[in-house]
């Protein structure tokens, strides 16, 4: 397949023809000496050549000699490979036919191994090791071309080889022996670059072992000098895979936080510009699991890259199917691999495992390394010799064949090598992919079974159980860290095959894999950083949970190892990880049940963690219920446990709250601080929860001025105990100034909210779920104050479209913005845009509370103000009273909700010609407004600028005169006289009341 790239002359010598013949790995290469010779003037024609083993070679030369001008051979020791072809052929070819035609044949050279010695022949210009500066000096020296003497052109389109693009992410290392898929890898270079911009993603799909993490490392590196940015994620562990994308973020320079939804946010926005870097390519290799892809999978002028089995993906990118090695490239492999086999001893072979790459490259490895017959080595696949473990069953269309090739190898090892077997049997007790090996020497101390101590103590013999591996193509090593930093032993990881893990893991006994995983959830508890609160330690974590299943640690007895895994299911729950931390629980439960007593602490641990994770998720009925048992058995037991009692009951009071049950949650936590204030003292962590939890109750309950002292009060002590910066005590700083924008001191609520915010951010990140609630937070308060500093709608939009991302639409914190933002949109005309959030938080709250749900009893008066504004005054009124009904029914009439509701039920009254009625309820609510909130509080503010109308209509001047005087004075005194709702009230537009769903 050629390429014609065509320049004319430019004055300065005679223009060339040259044709440039490479194999397909060094195609960058070949693209590079295309442009520096058209640069000077000539003409280039760009040919991949990998000819025929059963072609003669001097005939497959010849028809080089076809084209006009002369041939460039790209040369390294891999193109004599190429075939392959006994290296006797080569040297009489180049002493030959080359040799004859000297005129027309010329050569670069770009390794300095050695060459086959008849290649003196072409007199090849070492290009190795130069800069490219001189590496076109030597080029354009050994064609003999006079250089160009203009400038380089500032647009010079292909990298120079040597060059790395500027950002390289954990790409895995070039594989010399890669053969064949040239076809493929055209392909798909050119499906990507065809694509419409933004859609610029291709999944190589097949089964395991086909080749396609080796297909997608090889694209990487062939046409990195295509891209300024090329990132490597593994995508085998969906934790793993979030933290390795966020990763990019540093490399980008985004001055951001560690939690990796607020990196990954970052970085597909960064992308999406195509700013600072447009020619982008992300690699997901390993990713089945296509849930949730939208969050993730990026887009913008950049190529995505994607290795998988699950064929679901064709609904979401351009697929490319692997198919099996051709026969030629798989009898070129084998050959090269193991040059003492013939031609048709390489074929019976790649029939043997089906041209399928994986057992292929063991196969090549073993006959390389053993130097074996064929015949020999094929009669014990066939005999299927497994002289020390049952024959395990083959699966995912991997020939059974395959399965004895691999007993055969450790059979070998364990003879030869029985180190490499230990590394091995270690390597099958973590996760498939990315295996941390260097835990092993970063924590020298773990307490390792006696046979595997030499790991630690002996590292020559480490070193080299490792390489053997490496070499027998069973792991590959990977690198961890900065691009370009050296790694020591302890930083070094490798990869070893999903397909290659479960042959091994079958092929292990039950005895070196006990012995195997002890060790390892060792490590993984010595790694455990000890403090999941802390967002800088969420990588370690997120490293470390992949693995905690199949290395046992969940099963394990050990304090330090279940000390670890409730870390790392609080891990999951301080990042936001739900779905995760759910499905993590309900493993640890599983296990830990069948050896625990349910009130044992580990156990208790577990069901605080599970409960607040089930309550984050919305599943507030389920959190309930857990609690409700645990507590049940505490007290059903001989001996009293009361701080887990206590423990329990805040979070059962947690649960009431949610359920809509104030009263009893506020009685049940008054208990619980009365308790842990006496067992544990005023300042205890413990304790600062529970004051926190009772100013939760407090506000639920419309006690806004208690629940406001309260929350100060805890602010300061935590302040005091934990620091400005723990995450608590950024939640008590929420709780603040949530209080004062419940008291209608709105200005003081924007000063307050704006530097915990900030704090919020430099701390959690701007999309950690905290940190939305607290910018959540502010913008009501700005909307509250009057938005006097900025517009905030576009500020609303992007947060709303930010929360859905992390929660989803049905979440209810998602619910609860979805309602504000609705409301202001109301008040700035966009009745329609208000009437479909509105309508969606509504029927919301319904679906996750129930209809008799204070909240979602609430929800009826936004909906009746979208009515109202859009002339439905009939419905609007049904929607007011039957708000007004429900909430008194399960509040009682002075609750500020209560009272909300009534001032928009009066409104209605009075629309609909009900005037004397409006009267009595609009006094009636006057006065319970006064007695419940002050005089002074926006809401009775305007329940008095509510009656007035009503007295007004009523044709009782004198009396409405006078409370739209003081009314009016006290909104300019309290609100200030520019406010949106005290220049309503001067225009006597009828006030309303606007409903903030709010859990707790």
């Amino acid at each position: 397949m050629a390429e014609q790239r065509r320049t004319g002359g430019d004055g300065t010598g005679t223009p060339e023809h040259f044709l440039v013949v490479f194999p397909g790995y060094h195609r960058s290469w070949a693209a590079w000496i295309a442009q520096c010779l058209e640069r000077h003037g000539h003409r280039v024609t760009l040919q991949r050549w990998d000819p025929p083993r059963e072609v003669p070679l001097e005939d497959s030369l010849g028809d080089l000699l076809l084209s006009s001008g002369r041939v460039l051979l790209v040369l390294d020791d891999w193109f004599f490979e190429l075939g392959p072809r006994p290296a006797g052929e080569w040297n009489d070819v180049l002493r030959g036919f080359v040799a004859a035609h000297a005129d027309r044949f010329t050569a670069v050279n770009l390794t300095n191994r050695p060459l086959l010695p008849a290649t003196a022949v072409l007199e090849p210009a070492s290009l190795w090791g130069l800069s490219e500066d001189g590496a076109e000096e030597r080029l354009l020296g050994r064609l003999g071309l006079e250089r160009r003497r203009t400038p380089r052109a500032a647009t010079t389109r292909v990298r120079y080889p040597d060059t790395r693009c500027e950002i390289w992410g954990e790409v895995p290392r070039r594989n010399p022996r890669f053969t064949g898929r040239d076809d493929l890898l055209a392909e798909l270079h050119q499906r990507l670059a065809d694509a419409e911009r933004g859609a610029a993603a291709c999944t190589l799909l097949g089964m395991s072992g086909i080749g396609k993490t080796q297909l997608a490392a090889e694209y990487a590196h062939r046409f990195s000098p295509d891209y300024d940015v090329v990132w490597w994620v593994n995508s085998d562990d969906r934790n793993i895979q979030r933290d390795r994308f966020g990763e990019l973020a540093v490399e980008l320079g985004l001055g951001i936080g560690s939690e990796p939804g607020e990196r990954i946010r970052a970085v597909r926005e960064v992308l999406r510009r195509g700013e600072p870097y447009a020619n982008w390519l992300l690699i997901f290799d390993g990713w089945d699991d296509t849930e949730g892809i939208n969050a993730l999978l990026p887009q913008g002028p950049g190529h995505v890259l994607i290795t998988s089995r699950n064929r679901g993906w064709s609904e979401h990118t351009d697929v490319l199917d692997i198919p099996a090695f051709l026969r030629a490239e798989s009898t070129g492999y084998l050959m090269r691999r193991a040059p003492h086999i013939t031609a048709a001893q390489a074929d019976e072979v790649a029939a043997e495992f089906g041209d399928v790459p994986l057992p292929l490259v063991q196969a090549a490895s073993w006959l390389g390394e053993s130097r074996m017959e064929v015949p020999e080595y094929l009669r014990m696949v066939r005999e299927r010799r497994l002289s020390t473990v049952d024959e395990p069953a083959a699966g995912d269309g991997f020939p059974q064949s395959s399965m004895t090739s691999w007993s055969i190898l450790l059979n070998r090892l364990r003879r030869a090598q029985p180190q490499a077997i230990d590394i091995l049997g270690l390597c099958t007790s973590f996760a498939p992919g990315r295996i941390p090996l260097g835990l092993i020497r970063a924590y020298p101390h773990a307490d390792l079974p006696e046979e595997l101590r030499w790991m630690v103590t002996d590292l020559p013999a480490w070193t080299r159980a490792l390489d053997t591996l490496v070499n027998y193509s069973v792991l590959t090593r990977e690198t961890r860290g900065p691009v370009g930093a050296e790694m020591g032993p302890h930083q070094e990881s490798v990869h070893m095959h999903r397909l290659v893990h479960d042959i091994v893991a079958k092929l292990t006994s039950d005895d070196s894999r006990a012995v195997h995983r002890r060790a390892v959830h060792t490590l993984l508890a010595e790694a455990d950083p000890g403090n999941p609160v802390d967002t800088r330690n969420w990588p370690r974590y997120a490293e470390l949970l992949p693995h905690l299943e199949p290395s046992g640690a969940l099963a394990s007895d050990q304090p330090r190892v279940r000390e670890a895994v409730l870390n790392c299911l609080r891990y999951c729950f301080r990042s936001g990880e739900y779905s995760g931390g759910l499905k993590l629980a309900q493993q640890i439960r599983e296990h830990w049940s069948r050896t625990l007593d349910p009130l044992a602490q580990p156990m208790l641990d577990l069901a605080g963690q599970e409960s607040y994770i089930l309550r984050a998720s919305g599943r507030f009925r389920d959190a309930y219920e857990l609690d409700r048992g645990v507590l049940e058995r505490l007290r059903a037991a001989p001996r009293r446990n009361e701080l887990a009692e206590l423990t329990t009951q805040s979070a059962m009071a947690n649960g009431l709250r949610h359920l809509g049950r104030y009263d009893d949650a506020h009685t049940l936590q008054q208990e619980v601080l009365e308790g842990t204030t006496r067992l544990l003292g005023p300042d205890e962590a413990t304790t600062l929860i529970a004051r926190h939890n009772l100013g939760v109750g407090l506000r639920l309950l419309g006690r806004y001025a208690e629940g406001y002292e309260l929350d100060l009060d805890t602010l300061a002590r935590r302040d005091n105990v934990l620091r400005a910066r723990h995450i608590n005590t950024l939640n008590s700083g929420n709780a603040v100034s949530n209080g004062l924008r419940l008291l209608g001191r709105y200005r003081d609520a924007v000063a307050r909210q704006e530097p915990v915010v900030r704090l919020h951010v430099q701390v959690l990140g701007p999309q950690h779920p905290q940190t939305l609630e607290a910018r959540a937070q502010l913008a009501m308060c700005r909307r509250r104050e009057g938005g006097f500093t900025q517009d905030i709608g576009p500020s609303m939009a992007s947060l709303l479209e930010q929360l859905v991302r992390l929660h989803g639409r049905e979440h209810y914190r998602t619910l609860a913005f979805l309602t504000d933002y609705g409301n202001y949109l109301r008040e700035h005309g966009e009745l329609s845009r208000a009437r479909d959030l509105v309508g969606e938080a509504e029927a919301g709250y319904r679906a996750l509370l129930g209809p008799a749900h204070p909240v979602a009893t609430g929800m009826l008066a936004n909906t009746g103000l979208v009515m109202q504004v859009s002339g439905e005054r009939a419905e609007a009124m049904s929607m007011f009273e039957a708000s007004v009904a429900g909430l008194t029914a399960t509040l009682g009439p002075d609750h500020p909700w209560v009272l909300g509701c009534a001032l928009n039920a009066a409104s209605a009254r009075n629309f609909n010609g009900r005037i004397t009625e409006a009267v009595e309820l609009s006094r009636d609510t006057l006065r319970r407004s006064r007695h419940a909130l002050g005089d002074d509080h926006p809401l009775t503010l305007s329940c008095m600028i509510a009656l007035a109308a009503d007295l007004r209509a009523a044709r009782e001047q004198e009396e409405a005169g006078k409370l739209e005087e003081d009314g009016l004075l006290g909104l300019t005194r309290t609100l200030g006289a520019q406010h949106p709702q005290t220049l309503s009230a001067r225009q006597r537009t009828r006030p309303y009341w606007d409903f903030e769903p709010y859990l707790g």
